[in-house]
């Protein structure tokens, strides 16, 4: 069966379903009703594998059926609308990944109005204001939410696109003020080979059995990986720019707290990013490598401390991560134009 196919069949299994608990209305589609206010969309709780998704078929004349999978109770939300109805402006707390299966999506992201054809994406981080709207012409539109947890090392290693990798890392950050969202076009204009995978995700979704969260998460996996080389989407360089300062000033926090014994496959493995991106990232923020900016902040260390205590010379070089103490006198020598004995007689 057909994504398409399998989307209106789902939303016309049955009608509205007695019972449905009403905030589930407005969480499916809640027209706009405030210019101020921003409402924040929570992950469900009843998914269990940290991804579910969110069905919209739209029709004709101004109808809507949608459902949601998984949930614990198995419903079709339907409600008539007057097109062009906007929703309330929103965010999420969950990465949300939206697929035109059929027709045309409009969307307006951080006061942008974008179109979003069918068989193009659009991945919107979290804390990313966003409204939909809702036309008159047929269209299908199937949203994936991501938790963060679904995003570990494994599978953020394996896609490929560097952009996308940024976009992730960032998105993943505790602490961030960047607001942020990918548009996705298709290389090819017919590209079949990404619906197969998120009908398998949907169907496994419906399952959601305890095997279901195993599948599902490498089916996510291969979603990422496909459409990371068999998209096209572009950046600006300023939103480029933020990203790369944050994951820059989050990986110096780090390094700044685990100088002492860390490693760039330490780095590698806390943010997921291949060993000689941070050469790179570095080489662009400092002019340096990796390892010259962690020898610079040693060094700091061992001054302030010299400068500072009376430990041992030997004491210092191995609190700031250098077993060997004549490179360590080599290395100080060099930058400091004086002996670490010298330093503390100033």
């Amino acid at each position: 069966m057909l994504l398409k196919e399998y989307c209106i069949d789902i939303t016309r299994k049955a009608g509205e379903y007695p019972g449905l608990d009403m905030n589930m209305g407005r969480r499916v589609m809640c027209p706009e009703y405030s210019i101020n206010q921003i409402d924040v969309k929570s992950f469900p709780e009843e998914e269990r594998g940290k991804a579910f998704v969110l069905l919209w078929h739209i029709e004709k004349g101004g109808h809507l059926s949608a459902t949601m999978k998984p949930y614990r109770q198995e419903f079709v939300y339907q409600c008539d609308f007057t097109p062009q109805v906007r929703t309330q402006l929103h965010t999420h707390d969950y990465i949300e990944l939206a697929y035109i299966v059929e027709g045309r999506f409009h969307q307006r992201i951080m006061g942008k109005d974008i179109c979003f054809k069918k068989g193009e994406l659009c991945l919107i981080d979290k804390n990313c204001p966003h409204q939909d709207f809702l036309e008159e012409d047929e269209s299908i539109i199937l949203f994936i939410g991501l938790a963060n947890e679904i995003f570990d090392e494994v599978m953020v290693r394996n896609i490929g696109e560097e952009r996308i990798l940024n976009f992730l890392q960032t998105s993943l950050m505790k602490q961030k003020d960047i607001q942020q969202y990918l548009h996705f076009k298709p290389k090819s204009q017919e590209d079949e080979a990404l619906e197969p995978h998120l009908l398998q995700l949907v169907t496994e979704l419906s399952t959601n059995d305890v095997a279901a969260a195993y599948i599902c998460k490498g089916v996510i996996m291969r979603i990422m990986h496909h459409i990371s080389s068999k998209y096209e989407f572009n950046l600006s360089n300023d939103e480029r720019k933020k990203m790369k300062w944050l994951i820059f000033e989050e990986v110096t926090d780090y390094i700044s707290v685990n100088y002492r014994q860390i490693t760039v496959k330490d780095l590698a493995d806390r943010f997921h990013f291949n060993e000689d991106y941070f050469n790179r990232l570095f080489k662009e923020k400092t002019g340096g490598t990796y390892l010259e900016y962690l020898q610079e902040v040693r060094l700091k260390q061992a001054y302030r401390l010299l400068r500072s205590t009376d430990i041992s010379v030997e004491e210092v070089a191995e609190q700031v991560g250098y077993q060997n103490k004549g490179y360590f006198y080599k290395i100080f020598v060099e930058k400091y134009k004086m002996t670490p004995a010298k330093t503390r007689k100033l």
